[in-house]
């Protein structure tokens, strides 16, 4: 497999997250019956990429288990585009795909090294004494903070993209594997529930995403590469497993990634203009706390409008606080129902609005909730003012 079809997939491995927890079904079908209107290589090679991580995904929901993994094994090395491929957890080799498999209890040897350091290595020789086998790369999975296995590619050359798209797939597996942990714990599924509540990213966002990366294939093929690019970093960040808390510039960057996207679909209609003061860029602020107010202005407050939207967003240093707002001249809200939402009291599907102010309010008090001004026809208003002190030690980090 060329060199750029493998960075490409480690691009991919991290957009499949968001596939396999919202889009399976949906997504594999679209891509069955698209399937005939693709025309090169380069194509064909994207979608057999999401095809083969949803087949995967669906042999993983119960963790990494013996039947799982080698069900999973198959497609996860034609994913990687590797001869074999061994799925390891930290007493033995649970599958093995491909040639070689004589090999197998190696491939335990050669991820103990990588379960005792946590670490991505290539092996210049793998120990099989078989040309196509002669290297491997070796990428830990993670659940949380332990390390629970290995994922080893086999390979006659261990190349740079291999190696990349070795640690992205061994990521994917991670997730998979915490969202099986998830379900098998009652306190667990409640961390859970919290951790839904602040990092939620819409399936109807996602479905958008992906039908315009999809339009642009054919007609700009660069673009299309590039929208990839934007929605891995986007997922990348917003699926992440560790931390409660982030900076105003990586939730700015975050919304870059989410912004780029959406104008690939409205094009010159979504107008963005940004205001931000330098020194309120390392302020910590809750994770995704900006995104999900951004997303809220672009889908309920323009997508209805006719015409050109405008979302203005600024943050500024105000004392002991940094205020950040974020501004449209949308469709606006109801009162009575913007009430009922932040209430908890509506099945709206305002629900990242809700979620954010919910957030605010458990980590600096009643006080620091969302202030919203909206009226129908004139647009949305939301301020977020935030504490420059850190957040409540009890709350973590």
């Amino acid at each position: 497999m060329p060199e750029s079809q493998l960075l490409a997939v480690a691009v991919i491995g991290v957009l499949v997250i968001t596939l396999a927890i919202a889009l399976v079904g949906a997504v594999g079908f679209r891509l069955l019956r698209s399937w005939r209107e693709l025309g090169t290589d380069a194509e064909r090679a994207t979608y057999t990429t999401l095809h083969s991580a949803s087949l995967a995904g669906k042999h993983l929901r119960s963790g990494l288990e013996p039947v799982g993994a080698a069900k999973a094994s198959k497609h996860l090395r034609g994913l990687l585009g590797c001869e074999a491929v061994a799925i390891t957890d930290v007493a033995g080799v649970l599958a093995w795909d491909g040639a070689g498999e004589a090999h197998r209890d190696g491939a335990l040897g050669l991820a103990a090294k990588v379960l005792a350091t946590g670490r991505t290595q290539v092996f210049r020789d793998a120990g099989t004494h078989q040309a196509e086998l002669k290297e491997a790369v070796v990428a830990p999975i993670r659940a949380g903070s332990r390390i629970v296995g290995a994922l080893v590619a086999y390979a006659p050359r261990a190349k740079p993209g291999l190696v990349r798209a070795t640690s992205e797939v061994a990521d994917w597996v991670a997730a998979q594997v915490e969202l099986a942990e998830l379900e098998s714990s009652r306190t667990l599924l409640m961390e859970a529930e919290v951790r839904a509540l602040r990092a939620q990213i819409s399936p109807h966002f996602i479905y958008n995403s992906l039908n315009a990366i999809a339009s642009f294939i054919t007609t700009d093929p660069a673009k299309a590469r590039d929208l990839v690019l934007e929605f891995a970093d986007f997922t990348r960040y917003s699926f992440r497993r560790h931390g409660d808390f982030t900076t105003v510039a990586e939730e700015l960057r975050c919304i870059e990634h989410y912004l780029k996207l959406e104008r690939a679909r409205f094009g010159d209609r979504l107008q963005v203009t940004l205001t931000i003061a330098p020194e309120v860029l390392s302020t910590v602020i809750p994770f995704l706390s900006l995104q999900p107010l951004v997303e809220n202005a672009v889908r309920h407050g323009l997508e209805d409008k006719e015409g050109i939207g405008r979302i203005a967003i600024t943050a500024q240093d105000a004392g002991a606080f940094v205020e950040v707002t974020i501004e449209d001249d949308g469709v606006g809200i109801e009162p009575e129902h913007l009430r009922a939402v932040l209430a908890g009291h509506s099945d709206s599907d305002h629900v990242g609005l809700r979620n954010v102010d919910s957030r605010l309010r458990q980590v600096y008090g009643d006080d620091h909730g969302l202030v919203v001004d909206t009226a129908p026809g004139a647009g949305t208003l939301i301020t977020m003012r935030v504490p420059k002190s850190q957040p409540r030690p009890d709350l973590g980090s």
